[in-house]
């Protein structure tokens, strides 16, 4: 039996949630092309007869703009400290670039042993696979390079191969069945936030987030009233839409979603509020759960 915590570290973008998603097998975070779109370290477990793997999805390490984005950044920092693995992930489809690099002198300090991953390599020839790998061996001794295709499936078995060595551990953490360590509040406006980036495509900046204000369990079904959060006026309009439209077709979506997910009805209300620069009023950031790690 082996079992340890790893951390996936990265600049915003890629791949990270998709990865944890297809290793565990199922979903536990929302993705989206728009980046740091992971706003809290998601617990994804792998489980198999002898193996035990507590991912740590992180949001994208970023350049940040308001105390939101300090306190995400924070997050990511803290889970490279507090892991037995980390797993940098490059976008092998892109060149490395000054993101990448401040992500890696982050890395370095930690003295942990650390995977690179080269994601999307289904966008790039076997041949510029093989190019990448041999100039990034350069860059810092990495343990392991490991190209992927999160999205595609491609090399995850081998990944989890090559991680299970790292492994310090012979005790399971969580209950062989549990694939994540959120509440189902978090993850049902997870599920909500990440139709409403679907919707609004380029829109609706990182303004947007989702909480869960009621949630009633019966039987057969489930009566859920959520609310998303933007910081202006023009924003609400958006995620409302003509009539409604916009906010309908979110409901839509996230209700589809969350009967597969809880296997029953789900009744769905969501309603839109604006809350004025929230990402920098501490008192939202600590009722919406972004909190500051020492």
């Amino acid at each position: 039996m082996r079992s340890g915590f790893v951390s996936l570290i990265g600049r915003p973008n890629v791949g990270k949630s998709t990865l944890m998603n297809a290793i565990v097998g199922k979903k536990v975070a929302i993705t989206s092309s728009k980046p740091q779109t992971t706003r809290n370290m998601i617990q994804g477990i792998y489980n198999d007869e002898d193996t035990q793997i507590v991912f740590v999805d992180t949001p994208g390490i970023h350049k940040p703009n308001h105390k939101l984005g300090t306190y995400l950044n924070e997050q990511a920092y803290f889970s490279i400290n507090d892991v037995d693995v980390i797993l940098m992930l490059l976008d092998s489809s892109e060149e490395f670039g000054t993101g990448d690099s401040f992500v890696l002198d982050k890395i370095k300090e930690a003295k942990k042993p650390v995977i690179l991953i080269l994601n999307k390599i289904d966008k790039i020839s076997n041949e510029e696979i093989l190019k990448k790998i041999d100039s990034y061996k350069d860059l810092y001794s990495f343990d392991e390079i490991v190209p992927v295709s999160a999205m595609k499936g491609r090399n995850v078995k081998e990944l989890i191969a090559t991680l299970r060595k790292y492994l310090p551990d012979s005790v399971r953490y969580y209950d062989e069945h549990q694939i994540t360590n959120k509440p189902l509040t978090f993850m049902i406006s997870e599920i909500v936030r990440e139709k409403a980036f679907q919707l609004t495509e380029q829109e609706v900046p990182h303004s947007l987030t989702c909480i869960v204000e009621n949630i009633e369990r019966k039987r057969d079904s489930y009566y859920i009233q959520s609310t998303i959060i933007v910081d202006r006026d023009s924003l609400k309009r958006i995620i409302i839409g003509a009539r409604g439209s916009k906010v309908k077709g979110i409901g839509i979506r996230a209700r589809k979603e969350l009967e597969e997910f809880l296997g029953k009805t789900v009744y769905l209300e969501i309603y839109v509020k604006t809350i004025p620069k929230w990402r920098d009023k501490e008192k939202y950031l600590q009722e919406f759960g972004f909190h500051e790690f020492e």
